[in-house]
């Protein structure tokens, strides 16, 4: 009887590498601890599912900060392009949004989802739930606790695409960390990556900016400026444009206690212009009417500028004008992992051979995101996942024809 290719994990990356496999005659088995596949993927699209990004593919590859070199290639061996005709072929059309973030038409990923689960059961694929990987048997069998109580499954080769460690009620609990790491594989411990920072806000502040958006505005931190918005928390600061600056904000807290961004609330403004505007008004408007009348700027503006600067910085037209155009807004901390989108760290890219084999276990291969690269939102998440996964059944399909 022929052993299947086993696939663990029940994520867009698992399903991926199970339909490239199958698609090339492999019989597959996928199994999964959770009673339903790609509930983090069905959580990820409530929102709209932003599938990939279309920004040239030079420029879609630098997102990927330190990882790029090993996620270069893997990128342009399966790019934004073939993942929309992939969808395409699904009967899933897709758009490009005015971010220039890529979605399907319908805005839902249970219709994805449900097109793809479709396709695989007419490959053969066989999809098994509540089976929850506990490791290896002596013998080198794959074993898991399921329903009908423990199994063992000597596969011809293994997938692993288990996931990260955020969201853990959705599935991605890490938990896999330590089988690995028994085995001998060098792992990268995790950490939050597109989550929120904190910010030690005072209670008058909160009171009334707690929930605001702040639209149309721009970060910077270093050398970069990322446009956006954000949104005030109890906590802290949310948003697309934090997150797009995640990891190395996290490294300077990590090494320093803290970061300071500078908060650009009127972008589409030079500093000149923001002067001259703001000379119009009466010096003896409030600040709220400043901003409002002089750069149609709401109330929860004034609240965060006078949070971080003193009266005297606010009565003159110069200063005010910089502190709209840079203001500073120290981060104390991260969010943990299990508010975070996304983790860094998992298993090392040394861990792995150039088909994804975890050299230290001939025969298994590991994708997705509990490999450690990271990403920011828009599409470069979800485009890992799908690269990595191709590059995982290729290599698959390799090792199983070199072992003939």
């Amino acid at each position: 009887m022929t052993r299947p290719i086993l696939i663990i994990g029940a994520g867009p990356a698992g399903l991926m590498a199970a339909e490239i496999l199958a698609s090339a005659g492999h019989a597959v088995e996928i199994h999964d601890a959770m009673p339903s596949p790609a509930r983090k993927f069905l959580m990820a699209g409530r929102g709209g599912l932003n599938l990939t990004h279309s920004e040239p593919l030079d420029r879609f590859i630098t997102r990927y900060g330190a990882a790029r070199p090993f996620m270069d290639p893997l990128v342009r061996a399966f790019t934004p392009a073939h993942l929309r005709d992939w969808c395409h072929g699904l009967g899933v059309e897709t758009f490009v949004g005015s971010s220039g973030r890529v979605f399907p038409k319908s805005f839902k990923a249970s219709i994805l989802l449900r097109a793809w689960l479709h396709r695989l059961s007419g490959l053969g694929v066989t999809l098994y739930t509540r089976h929850r990987w506990t490791g290896w048997a002596d013998d080198g069998a794959l074993c898991f606790d399921t329903p009908a109580g423990p199994l063992r499954v000597t596969p011809a080769a293994t997938i692993l695409a288990l996931g990260g460690a955020s969201w853990p009620r959705l599935g991605s609990d890490g938990g896999w960390a330590s089988l690995l790491a028994a085995r001998g594989v060098p792992l990268a411990p995790f950490r939050p990556s597109n989550s929120g920072f904190d910010v030690a806000w005072s209670g008058g502040f909160l009171e009334r900016a707690e929930g605001e958006p702040l639209k149309r505005i721009a970060i910077a931190f270093k050398e970069r400026i990322v446009p956006g918005e954000l949104v005030v928390t109890r906590t802290g600061l949310e948003g697309g444009a934090l997150y797009a600056l995640s990891a190395p904000l996290r490294d300077m807290i990590d090494r320093e206690g803290r970061a300071v961004v500078h908060l650009d609330l009127k972008p589409d403004l030079t500093l000149p212009q923001v002067q001259n505007k703001l000379a119009r008004v009466p010096p003896a408007d409030s600040l709220a009417n400043k901003l409002r009348k002089g750069l149609t700027l709401g109330p929860p503006m004034g609240a965060l500028i006078r949070e971080f600067a003193g009266d005297a910085d606010l009565g003159r037209a110069s200063t005010l004008a910089a502190l709209v155009k840079a203001l500073p807004v120290p981060l104390t901390g991260q969010r943990g992992l299990d508010r975070a989108i996304s983790t860094a760290g998992g298993i090392k890219l040394s861990a792995l051979d150039a088909n994804l084999m975890i050299t230290a276990l001939p025969g298994t291969f590991a994708c997705g995101e509990m490999l450690d690269w990271e990403a920011p939102t828009g599409g470069y998440l979800l485009q890992g996942c799908y690269a990595t996964a191709m590059a995982a059944a290729r290599g698959a399909e390799r090792f199983l024809a070199e072992s003939r």
